[in-house]
């Protein structure tokens, strides 16, 4: 829990700035610019793909066995990660749980370069197992990675620290994918010269070691940006509570968070919308690069490439949320940017080898001579892609904005505790649904409809929120003073 209840605050001492402010900021958001990577890296675009195109050999099946394993995962993020938060809360240090599930999750990363073509190595059924562990871990490390940001900055620098963690997330993710673009994805394929004429350490293509070494390079990207962190980043100090004492008493603060809640219907709504559509934006985040890989016959190079370009769009749908909420005011921005994600994925699902937006197309026919999308299918998937980038990520942002629209101020924190449950309560329902309709229609592209479904129910929960918007308000008086339209 990034924001613990009142009677489990953080020390008067703790919200002051620490003695090294900026050394300690730094330290806080370079793990988060040293975790992300794992999601570009192994989830979206290198390794899921990898494992699902060449490992299982079979893009519908393997779709349905990482929706399964990201099901899994889901279920086990739901029962615990809150009371996690609850619990530390109460316990106090956050630095000893953190660092004893990177020393976990560091190690299961790695293992995944043992995932080889063929059946060899790990197998596909251990590998699911892995990537569901390591899914629960990385929630895990969430939680208490936001639990330390006041400990680590202060009260006062909480919003700048926060987006530098984001702007680090972002910049080493990017980093990563251009270097293991030069350096394992392009040798051999383009002009030697500023690119390596063989994959750098002498990795083996035939056996996909450029593919697998992503693991070796997240897992340690991981424990080196985790060092500065575990070092001069502040903790929290023992409260003397016990474990188990301190589990009861986060399972009572639980108890309490939904109990000053109730009554506030505009509020309670609202995060039920937010259950519904942040699985299905999950969800198209995590099989984004499989269906590319299935129905487009991408490897590792064309992957790369798309994983690089939405990640600029991205940053446009990070300043086109703020400018949609000024405009518009979050709930109205929200609804537009959900909209958005929605066409982007339907149009999306229209194009493969053999469809250009649904209509038919001939396989094989080039637009334009150039070394890597060269099909109209491609192209079209790729401007899909960026609609799709943009609108998730203004998507996400404007979510947060939206809650502050529609609580009221005294009760902030109990909300944004709440904010962050409904965050992980039915992450599991999302890949659940992928992988029944994968299982169900044989079908890569039917099998991720339901995506778009758990986006449409949430944007219409959302149409029964009041408040949210901007300029005067011309309906009848709302029952509180905080439902009041704010200037844009």
């Amino acid at each position: 829990m990034s924001i613990p209840p009142e009677d489990a605050s953080l020390p008067e001492a703790l919200i002051a700035p620490p003695a090294r402010p900026r050394l300690s900021a730094w330290a806080w958001a370079l793990f988060q610019g040293a975790r992300d990577p794992y999601v570009m890296l192994i989830t979206i675009y290198v390794f899921a793909p990898y494992f699902v195109t060449t490992v299982v050999a079979d893009p519908v099946r393997g779709q349905a066995l990482v929706a399964s394993g990201a099901k899994y995962a889901g279920w086990i993020v739901m029962l615990t990660a809150p009371l996690l938060g609850a619990a530390v809360d109460r316990r106090g240090p956050r630095k000893p749980w953190l660092g004893a599930t990177i020393a976990l999750m560091a190690p299961l990363i790695a293992l995944l370069w043992f995932t080889a073509p063929g059946g060899g190595g790990l197998g596909v059924p251990v590998t699911v197992a892995v990537l569901a562990v390591v899914a629960v871990l990385f929630a895990y490390t969430e939680t208490l990675h936001n639990a330390l940001l006041v400990p680590a900055v202060g009260m006062a620098r909480v919003g700048s620290a926060s987006g530098l963690g984001l702007a680090l997330g972002n910049f080493v993710s990017v980093t990563m994918l251009i270097f293991v673009l030069w350096g394992f994805a392009l040798p051999g394929k383009a002009p030697a010269g500023i690119i390596p004429a063989a994959p750098l350490f002498g990795l083996d293509a035939a056996t996909h070691e450029p593919d697998r070494v992503v693991a070796l390079l997240v897992a340690g990207i991981l424990v080196l940006g985790s060092l500065p962190l575990l070092l001069f980043v502040r903790d929290v100090p023992k409260t003397g509570v016990r474990l188990w004492a301190a589990l009861k008493l986060g399972a009572s603060d639980l108890r309490t968070l939904v109990r000053e809640a109730r009554g506030h219907r505009d509020a309670l709504t609202y995060l039920g919308a937010r259950m519904l559509f942040t699985d299905g934006l999950t969800g198209i985040l995590i099989f984004a690069g499989i269906y590319a890989a299935g129905v487009m016959g991408w490897a590792s190079l064309e992957l790369l490439a798309y994983g690089i370009l939405l990640s600029l769009f991205s940053v446009i749908g990070g300043l086109t949320a703020g400018w949609l909420d000024g405009k518009l005011g979050p709930k109205l921005a929200l609804k537009v940017e959900i909209v958005g994600v929605i066409a982007s994925q339907l149009l999306s699902l229209g194009n493969t080898r053999e469809l250009f937006f649904y209509q038919p197309y001939v396989v094989g026919t080039q637009v334009w001579d150039g070394p890597i999308f060269t099909t109209a299918p491609e192209l079209g998937l790729i401007l899909c892609g960026f609609l799709g980038a943009i609108s998730v990520t203004a998507a996400y942002s404007s979510s947060r904005t939206l809650l502050t629209r529609v609580v009221p101020p005294e009760k902030i924190g109990v909300f944004f505790g709440l904010f962050v449950i409904a965050g992980t309560a039915t992450m599991w329902l999302g890949p659940l649904l992928v992988q029944l309709a994968t299982d169900w229609t044989g079908s890569q592209r039917a099998g991720l409809l339901p995506l778009s479904g758990l986006l449409a129910a949430g944007l219409l929960v959302l149409h029964f929120v009041r408040g949210g918007g901007c300029g005067p308000r011309n309906d009848s008086p709302p029952r509180s003073a905080h439902l009041a339209r704010f200037p844009c």
